[in-house]
């Protein structure tokens, strides 16, 4: 059958109507300067501050080394996000709606799958750190206990805090979200630096000074773990919001507001987690790493750290619901783009439940978790990448239509090509990887895990050369890239720039 387009895409006070259908263009305005500011307030959370200790305390990297990993490892991988942005620019669709003519309307349900798990993970790690973030609020201002088992009904609360704060944002859409995101960064911003100079202040420069420099072997490990960790898990949503952007735009534009406004922010607060863990190896091993850091200031400066922190959050939660709300309508799920919304943050409202009130762990689990979801992801952007190396133009159409015949329905509806390289990909990039959970004993070790490549966690490349090399050594797409005369095609259908 043909999904039906809706032809509404909403006002800045308005529910955006648009599902996954592609954007005409007439209303394709957006600018590089717009991506900026919303990967630039989707990366001021605080998850980036346990993630720059843990090259400290785990990697054994000087603050010197720590910047360069964070540089590389989260401006180049969110550079990848600004390329699957152009992707967007050409065919004013969702990342994983754009997929479908490359892995075939049926042949695309794994990638979207994997992809929805990713945001929803990511979702789930959001809200479960928002509430930490409440609690100990709540224990300053009010004096109530900031033990989440101990204190179920006001976890729960802070939960659904979070939670109601979230959809009512990502519930609106496109336009909403961008003009929060971009005037909320300056607030959540300032605050922001301004716990950090209390922080870099109160460093012990001498014991920073005197951390001797770890081994490149550690380095290239890092560089892999926060790429998993930032752009590599937003990488499929890359296309969402520059589906807006009008088609004049240029491609290194896009990828340079993409790493930029990713990079910027990610580079301090990393920076800033691996500071404060060279003299303290607490941030690193906490559990609540909230708690751990408003423990290193003092109460009149925990109040701002803690606003800063939610606000960080909920920036980043709001973009990842709306871009999870599209990859669910990707996958079939026959429901209005707000009522995907509401789905999504069920599960995570649940998920973060299990979490705080359930389980013993929650960082450990989530570092497991992206560097697990890293090698797919990757799979599916060597693929969709190398496909558009000689891609230009997405049928608006057969995008939205899933009958047989259609052209993105291939061989049942399968492109076996793009199918057969992401999976063997898969498997490769597995046999490089070790899955473990914290200290515990790992749940599974990949034959080549102890090769130099697999020691370096460096699986993920691995996935993708395969991934892209087999795509392109078996002609994978061709037949399908070329646009029809512009006479021919719908209006804003193929992008002008390459």
């Amino acid at each position: 059958m043909s999904e039906t387009p809706t032809l509404s895409s909403g006002t800045l006070t308005s529910i955006e109507q648009r599902g996954i259908e592609p954007v005409p263009h007439d209303e394709r305005n957006g600018t590089p300067g717009a991506l900026f500011w919303v990967w630039f307030a989707a990366n001021i959370s605080i998850l980036g501050l346990p993630l720059g200790a843990t090259l400290v305390a785990f990697q054994r990297l000087t603050i010197w080394q720590a910047l360069l990993v964070a540089v590389i490892g989260a401006a180049g991988s969110f550079a990848v996000v600004g390329v699957i942005s152009v992707a967007g620019r050409r065919g004013g669709a969702p990342g994983l709606t754009l997929s479908r003519a490359v892995f075939g309307v049926r042949g695309n349900a794994g990638p979207t799958f994997v992809s929805l798990l990713s945001r929803l993970g990511w979702e789930t790690v959001n809200t479960t750190t928002a509430a930490f973030v409440l609690l100990s609020l709540f224990t300053i201002l009010f004096g109530t206990d900031g033990d989440a088992k101990a204190n179920p009904a006001l976890t729960i609360v802070a939960i659904l805090v979070f939670v109601v704060a979230t959809v009512l944002v990502s519930g609106l859409g496109h336009a909403f979200i961008v003009a929060v995101q971009k005037w909320a960064t300056w607030v959540f911003g300032a605050l922001n630096v301004f716990v950090a100079v209390f922080l870099v202040l109160r460093v012990d420069w001498d014991v920073v000074g005197a951390q001797p420099a770890g081994p490149v072997a550690a380095m290239v490990v890092g560089i892999g773990t926060i790429a998993a960790g930032t752009g590599i898990g937003w990488a499929t949503a890359g296309a969402d919001i520059a589906r807006y952007t009008r088609t004049s735009v240029r491609a290194g534009a896009l990828v340079l507001s993409s790493a930029a406004g990713a990079g910027i922010p990610l580079v301090v607060l990393v920076g800033l987690g691996a500071l404060v863990s060279a003299g303290d190896p607490t941030l690193a091993r906490a559990g609540d790493p909230v708690a751990a850091i408003r423990d290193l200031l003092p109460s009149w400066m925990a109040i701002p750290y803690l606003v800063a922190a939610f606000g960080g959050l909920l920036l980043s939660n709001h973009l990842s619901v709306y871009s999870a709300s599209l990859t669910t309508l990707t996958l079939g799920v026959k429901v209005p783009r707000v009522w995907a919304v509401a789905v999504d943050v069920v599960v995570t409202t649940l998920g973060a439940m299990y979490f705080m009130l359930v389980a013993d762990g929650f960082y450990a689990p989530f570092i497991t978790f992206i560097s697990v979801l890293a090698v797919p992801i990757t799979a599916w952007l060597g693929v969709f990448i190398a496909d558009m190396v000689r891609r230009r133009w997405y049928d608006p159409v057969a995008l939205l239509d899933l009958r047989p015949g259609g052209r993105y329905w291939y061989r049942g509806g399968i492109a076996w090509g793009a199918v057969g390289a992401w999976l063997v990909a898969i498997v490769v990039g597995f046999l490089f990887t070790s899955i473990q959970v914290g200290s515990a004993d790992p749940v599974f070790v990949g034959s080549f895990s102890a090769t130099w490549i697999g020691a370096n966690g460096l699986g993920w490349v691995v996935t993708f050369v395969v991934a892209a090399g087999i795509y392109l050594l078996t002609g994978g797409g061709r037949g399908q890239l070329v646009a029809p005369d512009a006479v021919d095609a719908p209006a804003g259908a193929a992008g002008v720039r390459a």
